[in-house]
């Protein structure tokens, strides 16, 4: 697998996965009605340095983004999303795009990354804590799960 920087007419071969993943409404936070250029604006976004991971037969099987989780004297800590086609799920695809993307983080020079909103039964919770991550805390019942009802959203943290 091919790990790069993504281009923007990646964007077509990011967005069927990424409305799939959205519109389940079981792990992002983000309307699950999300229409295709507001997705685009929210991945692609210029303050964003966004990958895409390339399978062997050159599809776009997920996509990751790297940006500042927060502005001026804070700005040294990174924030992160992390897509994998449904269908390429179980591979290992998530894991080496979230270390790829840590080293990236690193050589930027971030010194610590923060996820927000970590939907607590998303299965991504195992990989981030194998990868050093800790939950700083839990907002009780803050997200609407369709399956499980109201869950907690996480804020994850890992210094780099």
């Amino acid at each position: 697998m091919l790990i790069r920087e993504a281009r923007p007419d990646d964007w077509p071969r990011i967005w069927p996965f990424w409305h799939r993943i959205v519109a389940a409404g079981e792990t992002y936070t983000w309307d699950p009605g999300t229409s295709e250029e507001d997705a685009r604006a929210l991945w692609m976004s210029p303050a964003k340095r966004v990958y895409v991971v390339e399978g062997d037969d050159g599809t776009v099987v997920a996509s990751a983004y790297l940006t500042p989780n927060y502005g001026g004297p804070a700005a040294g800590i990174a924030n992160a999303g992390f897509m994998v086609d449904p269908g390429r799920a179980g591979r290992g695809t998530g894991r080496l795009l979230a270390e790829h993307v840590l080293a990236e983080a690193r050589d930027a020079g971030y010194r610590g990354m923060v996820f927000n909103a970590v939907v607590e039964t998303n299965p991504a919770v195992k990989l981030w804590s194998s990868l050093g991550f800790t939950v700083l805390g839990t907002v009780p019942d803050a997200f609407d799960h369709p399956r499980h009802g109201r869950v907690g959203l996480h804020v994850m943290y890992r210094p780099l």
